[in-house]
């Protein structure tokens, strides 16, 4: 494998590596399309209220599990060899799911699927964010949304076709496709380099440089650029070898603030509600009065609007702090969720043998208050997909230092899951039993949301990685006066050039400057045991 040639664009290897991305849009609306159909209900016997949720949440439940083996895997292994690691749990999840025979298998093959969502979901952002420049660190990782959303948007519309084929075939089709993204990426990964910060972190100092220097600059280690991050990347590597060891570096000191900003912000990402609407926007449309082909065409508008508005941040990610979308965005869901909470509550009729025969769906609205849930949910998902869609992801990437990003972005992504899991359970009976309140519940949440991003989490856009640790440190401004940019990066590569002019040595495989630089830091940005 290492002998192969690699690929050092960045916005390619993101596009490979991102397919693992694909594959949890892949798992999501491999679902979405099939659960109203008249196929799947008369196999798995109309499935409902807690049934219903342990099939829509058993994704959830897998990806529990493999973001909390995902980071010892990904510091032993490195984060490109976990991603591969990854597809195996796929192949053998999806041909359980094509193989099933009843509520048991299917559940059995989505928690395996599971596992390889939570692995890749957590440590691909990781990947993207170890490779990327600064200034381009949030594009490169909204790729990863990117294919999330085609994932969701191919398979929806696949599934969607495969319910006009009689019988069971009509989804062991649909779910026999999700072969085809999981074999592509295998065979991408062996092209792709691996991060040179991991390879830092294990000792390979010299492969780490090479790296280094192939995707910044061409292969040229004596690049400024590339002595300039080298000399960053080692002093924080330096510090953080005599750092305390172990979970409790986790919650010690001003690692706590990074701890509780990376996995709350997963947290909040689901709990904005936007996933029951990508996951059971045909449940709420049926409540708006659409039903059959109606119904899978409008609800598959959605995922059409989640990657127009998502290729859209891509161009600006990187141009808009992580603050302000954070908390706007999440202003902005609340506001469209108490809409179509108060319009099914005030206008909605109770169907208590189901609209169009579905037990889930016991509430209706028709007329102007219906045309009003179909627009304020379509603008609900251009809100999500503008910010905390990509956002999140991103924010909880760059929050952590280089020897604690791998296990500390499955702790974010377990924080995702989790809740993930927890609403796949609770949607469907809530729909059944407090109808439209779960959305005057989730746009409660999504102001809570907005709160803790304006009082918790400092802006991160424009910054290093190992920048960012200064802003968790003991002393530092309050997060709402921290700003996009002002990256000390710049300032070192002037001094880099400055030693050039003197003609001192600035080979990137000199540490010197690094280690003294090391003794700098602040004790609470490193976790030192005499902290």
């Amino acid at each position: 494998m290492a002998r192969l040639p690699k690929i050092t664009n960045t916005y390619f290897v993101a596009c490979i590596a991102t397919v693992g991305g694909m594959l949890f849009g892949f798992d999501i609306s491999s679902m979405a399309a099939i659960v109203t159909s008249i196929q799947y209900r008369e196999f798995f016997n109309s499935p409902s209220g807690v049934i219903q949720g342990a099939i829509g949440s058993a994704l959830a439940a897998g990806s529990v599990l493999g973001s909390l083996i995902a980071g010892p895997i990904s510091d032993k292994f490195g984060r490109r060899d976990t991603i591969m690691f990854a597809c195996l749990w796929w192949l053998v999840g999806t041909a359980i799911q094509v193989a099933t025979n009843g509520v048991a298998s299917l559940i059995a093959g989505r928690i395996l699927n599971g596992i390889t969502v939570g692995i890749t979901s957590s440590q691909v952002p990781v990947y993207l964010a170890e490779i990327a420049k600064r200034e381009s660190r949030g594009s490169l990782i909204i790729i990863q949304q990117l294919a999330i959303e085609w994932g969701i948007l191919i398979m929806y519309f696949i599934g969607y076709g495969c319910t006009h084929i009689a019988g069971t075939a009509s989804f062991r089709t649909a779910w026999g496709t999700q072969f085809i993204p999981c074999v592509g990426l295998m065979i991408g990964l062996p092209f792709l380099p691996r991060s040179p910060r991991w390879l830092a972190k294990v000792g390979r100092e010299e492969e780490a440089i090479q790296t280094l220097a192939d995707i910044q600059a061409g292969g040229n280690k004596d690049d400024p650029l590339v002595i300039a991050e080298w000399e960053e990347i080692y002093t924080v590597l330096v510090a953080e070898r005599e750092a305390q060891r172990g979970w409790r570096k986790f919650f010690k000191n001003g690692m706590w603030k990074r701890t509780l900003a990376g996995m709350s912000v997963q947290a909040w990402q689901q709990m904005s509600g936007a996933n029951v609407m990508v996951y059971y926007m045909p449940y709420v449309f049926m409540m708006a009065g659409l039903q059959d082909d109606k119904n899978l065409i409008s609800s598959g508008i959605q995922y059409v609007l989640f990657i127009v508005f998502t290729t859209v941040m891509f161009f600006f990610i990187d141009k808009t702090g992580r603050r302000t979308l954070l908390i706007w965005g999440s202003i902005g869901m609340g506001l469209c969720h108490f809409v179509v909470g108060g319009l099914l509550n005030s206008y909605g009729r109770d169907v208590p043998e189901g609209v169009g025969g579905d037990p889930n769906v016991v509430i209706e609205v028709t007329g102007p208050p219906a045309a009003g849930v179909i627009t304020f949910s379509y603008l609900l998902i251009v809100v999500y997909a503008l910010t905390l869609a990509p956002v999140a992801w991103i924010y909880a990437a760059e929050v952590w230092s280089v020897g604690t990003r791998a296990i500390g972005m499955s702790m974010a992504a377990v924080a995702n899951w989790l809740f993930n899991f927890a609403l796949g359970m609770f949607t469907p009976p809530a729909m059944q039993n407090i109808k439209g309140n779960i959305f005057i519940v989730f746009g409660v949440l999504c102001i809570c949301s907005a709160v803790q991003a304006f009082v918790g989490y400092p802006e991160t856009c424009g910054k290093t990685i190992e920048e960012v640790e200064l802003l968790f440190s003991k002393g530092a401004m309050m997060p709402w006066k921290t700003k996009k940019g002002n990256s000390r990066l710049d300032a070192e590569i002037q001094a880099v050039l400055d030693r050039k002019e003197r003609g001192e040595d600035v080979h990137a495989e000199t540490h010197g400057a690094a280690d003294a630089d090391a003794e700098k830091l602040p004790a609470t940005t490193v976790e030192r045991k005499e902290a």
